[in-house]
């Protein structure tokens, strides 16, 4: 199951890094590119809150086979797609199929396991949850430059298929019970697909076109107003499609902010990296992900260790350690220049990718180990939602940042240039002797100069947005740490 989960997260990961070989493959349009992503991302978050119901209905292991079964026979239709329609559509199924993955796994983890097993448990499924995007990159790298962008979903096919097999072989942990099918809430579907669409959607989008936006505003009062309509249907109808009590627990609810602030460490720094690396230092697929393989090989090392800590260090001392360390790889980014390589960008992963997994283990036992079995599913497809929400969020306000600061990075460059400061001229790239402090005369410096210098300005102002928004990651898991302070949660005697 963690297997079939694992290359539902990889997927986004590796389709990212070979976009402009799809695009060319299928003759898309660069503005309609990004869609590609998007609708994997948007059917993938209506799904996620919406396996507490299949599971009810289907069992888990039922549940389970469908999704695993429509995500490979998507990656199938991927692969044949021939044109930017049927890519679409065939990813919107992929990422329904796929989304629905991810809290099925540790849904059981708390269903199948107790004591050690769970941590045990717990820790192959986080690993897997973990790395799949720090590999991505390279992966998709690799398969694209040693044969074609088809293979990024034909790869999915021969495993899909095996873990199909081995999961209706070997799990066992509830029943089915049609009766669910009709009595819950389906009217709220439609609402929450539309609220949760236009969540993404304005925030994809309001970066670019502006957050005061005609386009933004139209998009933003329909997120609220559907949103408005399933909290009312859920809390009101008696058998709700997505059953909100959860959120009553104090320990599930602050297991659901820390892992929406994972979802923007993560995702944020996932996205920032490669984009960096690419934009800045021009590095291709295959050599981002060769660097970013840190993170993953920290993962690794430090995955056996959380947990054996997981199981000794009190739960709110290991969350605070986490994040801690998850907060300082964040800000340690946050300085970076044109010149920052692989030993300039080392021990910031070294950090993150070590605390990924100290966030993850005693977070995710704090959120779901107080639940009764029925009620787990349910449980772990919204702490997993909030995962992915805070990568949404974490990426628009990584876009928005890019977008607003570097104008106004380029605009304070050229006027320190202008006035002579030797260390703006250092941070461009420029060499120093003409700059003395002294105001340089605009009509002194001719068209070719300005050619030369107008790319280099336009890289150091675009490094700068990037070091803010490193900084920004860095400052909001900080902050959030500030949770631990409202009530210390109680270890359930439930928990790892």
């Amino acid at each position: 199951m963690s297997i079939g989960m694992f290359m539902a997260i990889l997927d986004i990961q590796i389709v990212a890094s070979s976009l402009p070989d799809i695009q060319a493959g299928l003759g898309i349009a660069l503005d309609q590119l990004s869609w590609v992503q998007t609708a994997y991302l948007i059917a993938e978050v209506v799904a996620i809150p919406l396996t507490g119901w299949l599971t009810r209905v289907m069992s888990t292991r039922g549940a389970f086979l469908a999704s695993i079964c429509g995500f490979t026979a998507a990656s199938l239709a991927c692969a044949a797609s021939n044109s930017f329609w049927s890519l679409i559509a065939a990813r919107v199924l992929q990422g329904f199929c796929g989304g629905a993955l991810i809290p099925f796994v540790f849904a059981a983890i708390f269903l199948m396991f107790e004591g050690l097993g769970r941590s045990r448990a717990t820790f192959v499924a986080g690993l897997l949850a973990m790395l799949a995007p720090t590999l991505g990159p390279a992966v998709g790298g690799f398969i694209t430059d040693r044969y074609s962008w088809h293979w990024l979903f034909l790869i999915n096919v021969p495993p899909g298929i095996v873990v199909a097999v081995l999961v209706a072989w070997a799990v066992d942990i509830d029943r089915p019970d049609w009766r669910h099918l009709g009595s819950v809430d389906l009217l709220a579907l439609p609402l929450l697909a539309v609220f949760l669409g236009s969540l993404l959607l304005v925030l994809k989008e309001a970066p670019h076109r502006g957050w005061g936006s005609p386009e933004a505003l139209l998009l933003a009062g329909i997120c609220f107003f559907c949103a408005g309509g399933v909290i009312w249907r859920c809390l009101r109808h008696s058998a709700p499609l997505i059953d909100l009590v959860a959120f009553r627990d104090h320990n599930f609810v602050v297991g659901c902010c820390f892992s929406f602030v994972l979802g923007i460490g993560l995702y944020g720094a996932t996205y920032l990296l490669p984009v960096y690396l690419g934009l800045i230092r021009n590095y291709d697929a295959l050599a981002i992900g060769e660097i970013m393989m840190v993170t993953g090989a920290a993962q690794l090392v430090m995955a056996p260790v959380a947990t054996i800590l997981e199981r000794r260090v009190e739960p709110r001392l290991l969350i605070a350690a986490g994040y801690a360390l998850l907060a300082v790889g964040l800000v340690g980014n946050g300085f970076m220049t044109f010149e920052t390589d692989f030993w300039g960008l080392f021990w910031q992963q070294l950090l993150r990718g070590a605390a990924i997994m100290l966030c993850l283990l005693p977070s995710t036992a704090l959120a779901l180990s107080g639940f009764d079995p029925l009620r787990v599913p349910n449980a772990s497809g919204l702490f997993n939602l909030m995962r992915n929400l805070g990568g949404a969020i974490g990426l628009a306000l990584i876009d928005t940042v890019l977008e607003q600061r570097t104008p106004a990075h380029i605009a304070s460059i050229v006027a320190r240039l202008q006035a002579g400061d030797a260390s703006a001229a250092r941070l461009v790239g420029l060499p120093t002797e003409r700059f003395t402090g002294v105001p340089i005369p605009v009509g002194e410096v001719d068209e070719a100069t300005r050619a030369l210098v107008a790319p280099l300005v336009e890289r150091a102002g675009l490094v700068a947005a990037f070091n803010d928004a490193w900084l920004l990651l860095g400052g909001l898991v900080l902050l959030s740490m500030l949770v631990l302070l409202v009530r210390a949660p109680p270890r359930s005697g439930n928990s790892i």
